[in-house]
């Protein structure tokens, strides 16, 4: 992995920033009765991601600060640290849904929190875009496909739609799984499927590695990989990069 920038040892945590995250940037097409489509909805192109001394201070002090980060569209990038070291933060600054305290981020050449917002999708943020644990696999799929496509929507070829939304993302399920019956590794993946519905050219995950071990994780990185080779920015935070090096293209320590 090429290394990228690191940020000094700030172990604050966001404290009162978390006012003002705002809620997942899924939008939806507003389509109403109209004819129903089953095409597969367009992909934006990975977007670059450009960060100049980025940070965020919160009633308990800085969460992160002096964070430079540069990597092309279609890239992979593993943003690692210990817990408090701001990595949540962070995610949340990159997807517009955070306003730093000072420096700059552009996702695709654009600024300011409402572009960005609609240009990057949260995957699973714990304490910002979860899983409901009562909700099937079928339901949050078909969540997900309402706020693009409206209420009224849709409904024809829904079916292939939810299929393809999990083939792109490598997770072969019985859609009447509740979301408490999976793995961490699958809950991630199909919080990236629910993200990639609205077809963003970022995407952000958080806490990839949590309850893997080595192996699943390196499994889990391999399919990040391969959505960033598919046309997506993956931004992933963990604790520990190691099992990201070979398929992560940019890591940020923090």
């Amino acid at each position: 992995m090429t290394p990228e920038h690191k940020t000094p040892g700030t172990a604050a945590a966001a404290g009162g920033t978390a006012a003002a995250v705002s809620g997942p940037g899924r939008a939806g097409s507003g389509t109403g009765g109209g004819r129903p489509r089953a095409e597969a909805p367009p992909r934006a192109p990975g977007l670059d991601v450009r960060a100049r001394g980025l940070g965020v201070r919160g009633a308990r002090g800085w969460a992160f600060r002096n964070v430079d980060l540069t990597v092309p569209g279609g890239a992979l990038v593993a943003v690692s640290g210990i817990a408090g070291t701001g990595r949540t933060a962070l995610l949340l600054t990159l997807g517009g849904r955070m306003k730093p305290t000072e420096g700059t981020v552009a996702v695709g050449g654009l600024t300011g929190l409402a572009h960005v917002q609609r240009a990057a999708a949260l995957g699973v943020v714990p304490g910002v875009t979860e899983l409901d644990p009562a909700l099937t696999v079928r339901e949050h799929l078909n969540e997900a496909l309402a706020l693009r496509e409206g209420v009224f929507g849709g409904f024809r070829g829904r079916e292939a739609r939810r299929r393809r939304a999990l083939e792109r993302v490598g997770l072969d399920l019985d859609p009447r799984t509740l979301a408490e019956e999976l793995a961490p590794d699958e809950a991630q993946l199909l919080g990236a499927a629910l993200a990639l519905v609205g077809g963003p050219g970022l995407l952000l995950l958080d806490d990839v590695d949590e309850g893997l071990d080595a192996g699943r994780q390196r499994g889990l990185w391999r399919r990040l990989a391969g959505l960033a080779a598919d046309g997506v920015t993956v931004v992933a935070a963990c604790h520990d990069a190691t099992p990201a090096e070979g398929l992560a293209t940019h890591s940020l320590p923090l």
